[in-house]
């Protein structure tokens, strides 16, 4: 089986100005269930779309242009979907991290990768999920300014988790793959959203997430995604 991720992010990471930054998105386990939820949100979008301005195909509702009612519409349309959130609380991120924009990188890959390890782990818990079936990963996230080579280093990080297992020299020890079965490379692709749909509905998702973070009510997205929460 192969595991489509689909994500983006809300929120800014600069603890200076900030105190909360979101990564959430959609993971499917099968390739006809992410077929199906795209051409979902499609048409829910669709009903939208009049109501921005968008008489053609060539639209885009990000959830920063939309009424808080139609953004929990587009949620509620990925109800059945598995969704995840990883929280960063930037107030007890160690300082140090801030200081240049490499370090903000690493860390948040570090983030992103440990919270997919996390959601992984806790569908393989819940039966959902057989760590041996799996023969492909493919994550799609909305593109930004991450360079060419942080791509490429966090692809490789991704892989190394669930492919090929970490050291931890310091401590002599080895943490063994997720996926062993796992076939080729690890597929990590940055697109822009308004040519794909579930990145889309990732933004709403982070967004609903980030939202309702910062204004202290997010017990009402208890059990409506799989929640990381960092440091």
């Amino acid at each position: 089986m192969s595991i489509f991720v689909y994500g983006d992010e809300s929120g800014v990471f600069d603890a200076a100005h900030h105190d909360v930054f979101v990564f959430g998105g959609l993971v499917f386990l099968n390739k006809e269930a992410r077929d199906a939820e795209y051409r979902r949100f499609i048409a829910a979008e669709r009903k939208l779309a009049p109501l921005y301005g968008a008489t053609d195909r060539n639209f885009e509702l990000k959830a920063c242009r939309l009424k808080n009612k139609h953004k929990a519409g587009l949620f509620r349309s990925t109800n059945h979907c598995i969704r995840y959130a990883f929280v960063v609380d930037q107030r007890n991120v160690n300082e140090n991290i801030f200081s240049s924009k490499k370090s903000k990188q690493r860390y948040l890959d570090y983030v992103y990768k440990a919270g997919l390890k996390r959601v992984f782990g806790r569908l393989i818990q819940a039966g959902k999920l057989k760590p041996s079936s799996v023969s492909g990963l493919f994550i799609r996230f909305d593109e930004h300014t991450t360079a060419t080579d942080g791509r490429y280093e966090l692809r490789e990080a991704i892989e190394q988790e669930f492919k090929f297992g970490t050291h931890n020299f310091k401590y002599n020890t080895f943490h063994p793959p997720l996926f062993p079965g796992m076939q080729g490379t690890v597929h990590l692709e940055f697109r822009d959203s308004k040519n794909d749909a579930l990145i889309r509905a990732s933004d709403i998702i982070a967004n609903q997430m980030w939202y309702h973070e910062i204004s202290g009510q997010f017990e009402k997205m208890e059990g409506k995604a799989i929640v990381v929460r960092f440091p």
